[in-house]
């Protein structure tokens, strides 16, 4: 069995041993870049690479681009490798952040042909919660080859953004909270506001209480409302940097609504350009 967008921690806990699984601890904190590793190395899922979303998951930042910029993809199919991940093998991301991160990493594999890759639902604080064994053992993967089979059209530039909604032809998502969708609070980014044109769905809305994911039918009910008008290939998630938007597109694939895509550079690129709409309230 393949596991494409969720798994249980159930599940995870079965195949820890199987040798065609990797999983990947995605643990970052945008307040403190190092406390994701450090965290990392005081207990981890046993086997678990650790995947750093700004020195693996993403590019250094340039004058025109967001905060998380894509990864260069020859580079990261090289790490994948050196983490011991090959085209076959089951991926299975988690952090500590309800996948907010490792939606990041789960989504870059998709985009490089990869679909066998979950999000540990929950993440590794439901883990601990059922029980489950932490290590601080690091592991020693046997290095092989990933070869990378790239989807562009996975992705939106701003210019595609820009023609989408003007012509009508692109819902676009925004992720973050509403307050920092309406301008009101804005704790990262110069500009405070969004993509004109943008509705709002805040991650957090995909779970439950207990920071699981939501049942399929639950998200697809309430995706549908957003998205009416739109095939889900008509859809687009932002954020504030590419980042937690990857969450959402995985609520919609979870949910059967296949095909939408990120805007990667997301709101933090958007404000790059003093040319381009800002939105409030």
């Amino acid at each position: 069995m393949s596991y494409t967008t969720l798994i249980s921690a159930t599940d995870l806990r079965a195949n820890l041993a199987n040798p065609d699984w990797a999983v990947v601890d995605c643990r970052f904190s945008l307040a403190d870049s190092h406390a994701g590793r450090m965290a990392y190395q005081f207990g981890h899922i046993p086997g678990a690479r650790y995947a750093d979303l700004n020195q693996d998951l993403s590019s250094a930042i340039t004058a025109q681009t967001g905060r998380h910029p894509l990864p260069d993809f020859r580079v990261l199919a090289k790490k994948l490798g050196a983490w011991g991940i090959a085209n076959h093998s089951q991926v299975v991301v988690y952090d500590d952040a309800y996948g907010a991160f490792a939606g990041r990493l789960w989504w870059l594999l998709r985009c490089m042909g990869h679909k066998k890759v979950a999000v540990l639902d929950g993440g590794i604080k439901h883990w601990q919660q059922q029980g489950l064994p932490l290590t601080t053992v690091l592991p020693k993967p046997k290095v092989t080859v990933f070869r990378a089979y790239l989807d562009t059209s996975a992705w939106l530039d701003a210019r595609a953004v820009e023609n989408g909604l003007a012509a009508k032809k692109l819902r676009l998502i925004d992720a973050r909270t509403p307050e920092r969708y309406r301008g009101e609070q804005e704790p990262i980014d110069p500009v405070a506001g969004h993509v004109p044109g943008a509705l709002n769905r805040p991650f957090q809305h995909n779970l439950d209480k207990e920071g699981l994911f939501l049942p399929a039918a639950a998200l697809r009910r309430q995706f549908a409302v957003l998205t009416v008008g739109f095939a889900p290939d008509e859809v687009a998630h932002n954020c504030g940097s590419g980042v937690t938007a990857c969450h959402n597109l995985l609520a919609m694939e979870h949910a059967g609504m296949v095909g939408s895509k990120l805007y990667a550079g997301s709101w933090s690129e958007w404000i790059r350009d003093g040319n381009r709409g800002v939105a409030t309230q």
